[in-house]
């Protein structure tokens, strides 16, 4: 906005009419800037070239909002695309349609266009991260779960530091999105590198391709698979439905109550996760260095997970990140603003909870689902990150102009209460992934086994009686069936 003021008529002085005015301007007229804007940042960004300004700002917003639509709306989808067709058909998919969105982006003409593809960008991306999270948490037994999954994270944290560098280093917003776009394309080698997931193919029965490729797998580690391998196929179990549906994540009272406090620490986790960052960055300081700090935090977090995962647990560490960034975030209320480097402590601890609240989160989803549900669980329940993602803009930068203070509020109570809700869900540590509903309706009574996850399987034995052991299974024999046995 501008003074409504015909300077040609009056008497104010070019160098500095502003300080000519009287001192109380606010009966003076204001009006839309009329001749445009000139901005003093190196670069261009989506606010410099379509100046996003003034009583445009909220477009800004609305761009940092568009992308976790996009997640929300794809994550309606997408998981069930990939418990439907597969792990590796819903990554190579997204990944394709992620890199094109990316670079449709970096050439789009103008606001509205520029919008609709980070907005199809949302659908997709997420559901190539969630795929590939669920890819490798299957591929693996509880002995190396939890460290292939910080591994995951701990790429994510690695881009994040990297962007802070590739941003600094290109300040033109195209050139950027190119930068960050392309290299994407690569990942569509994933189609000769990666292949489908031997559980999600178990629970469709398509048996036959998984023994091929646990064959495979087992060639490349050099490992002999076991003699029986061959004669493995998944039990027929009418009373299991195998086709995902969503009503399945609120079929029994355990997973009824496990799928709306993911729900909540999914949400909570989002804003706090974004929200500190954003309001550290809009009460000024270097914008790189800022969040090339709070990127840093998540190194950090990635070594406490993996001390305390396999000695503490999941919950525990879950709860008392939840806390901690809740109450670095109510200690941040009563922090001057000239100590801005207290207040980038705080945030950088409060994102470091967040950050392996979000790790941990993810595991535990993972973990308290059974396979033909898995991904669908891990897509619903993120889904209010996602939600999350659209409010926290607008959450911090509205409710700024009301108090400066007053998202860090939302955010100390969000937090606060996340960690109280963990405490409600059953303990996952040494525990096999359940395979069925009632498993992981059960899930917290079962006693622990820290060996490989469990899959009903039928062998069939021929001539021979009793038990058989490899090095790899045990497989023991179940009550009234003779020729059905439980892989430990």
């Amino acid at each position: 906005m501008q003074y409504e003021v015909d300077w040609n008529q009056s008497t104010l002085e070019c160098v500095d009419p502003l300080s000519s005015l009287a001192a109380n301007r606010s009966h003076l007229p204001l009006r839309p800037c009329q001749h445009g804007w000139v901005y003093n940042t190196p670069g261009s960004s989506i606010v410099t070239e379509f100046n996003l300004v003034c009583g445009d700002s909220w477009k800004v917003d609305l761009f940092q909002s568009c992308v976790n639509l996009g997640f929300f709306l794809g994550s309606l989808v997408v998981g069930y695309i990939a418990d439907r067709f597969g792990r590796k058909l819903c990554l190579l998919a997204t990944t394709l349609v992620t890199s094109l969105s990316g670079v449709l982006t970096a050439v789009a003409p103008d606001y509205t266009s520029m919008l609709l593809f980070r907005l199809l960008q949302g659908m997709v991306s997420k559901g190539s991260w969630v795929s590939g999270y669920t890819l490798i948490t299957e591929f693996v037994g509880s002995g190396y779960r939890r460290t292939t999954a910080i591994l995951y994270q701990v790429a994510f944290t690695v881009g994040l530091v990297g962007l802070a560098g590739v941003a600094y280093a290109i300040p033109h917003w195209r050139w950027l999105q190119l930068a960050v776009s392309l290299p994407t394309f690569f990942f569509l080698l994933y189609y000769w590198l990666v292949p489908e997931s031997p559980r999600w193919l178990l629970s469709q029965k398509r048996t036959t391709q998984a023994i091929r490729i646990m064959e495979q797998i087992a060639q490349k580690n050099k490992k002999l698979p076991p003699a029986d391998l061959k004669m493995l196929c998944v039990e027929e179990d009418v009373s299991e439905k195998q086709s995902p549906s969503f009503v399945d994540l609120f079929r029994t009272p355990n997973l009824r109550k496990h799928t709306l406090i993911l729900m909540y620490l999914w949400f909570s986790c989002a804003v706090l996760y974004q929200g500190l960052i954003m309001h550290v960055g809009a009460t000024g300081g270097n914008l790189y260095l800022d969040f090339f700090y709070s990127a840093l935090m998540e190194f950090p977090a990635a070594i406490i997970i993996l001390v305390t995962i396999d000695r503490v647990g999941r919950i525990y560490p879950t709860a008392i990140s939840n806390l901690m960034s809740g109450a670095a975030c109510l200690i941040m209320i009563f922090i001057p603003h000239e100590l801005h480097w207290l207040n980038v402590t705080l945030a950088c601890l409060g994102r470091m909870g967040a950050t392996i609240v979000l790790q941990m989160v993810c595991l535990v989803n993972a973990e308290l689902y059974p396979t033909f549900i898995r991904n669908l669980a891990m897509m619903v329940c993120s889904a209010l990150c996602d939600l999350g993602g659209i409010f926290t803009p607008f959450m911090v930068f509205r409710l700024m102009e009301v108090w400066q203070a007053l998202p860090l509020i939302l955010f100390g109570v969000l937090g606060l209460t996340a960690g109280a809700m963990t405490f409600l869900l059953p303990e996952t540590k040494g525990m096999a992934l359940p395979e069925t509903v009632d498993e992981a309706e059960n899930l917290g009574k079962r006693k622990s086994r820290a060996k490989e996850n469990m899959i009903y399987l039928q062998v069939q034995t021929g001539k021979s009686q009793g038990p058989f052991v490899s090095k790899r299974y045990l497989l023991q024999k179940k009550s009234q069936k003779p020729s059905t046995y439980r892989l430990w």
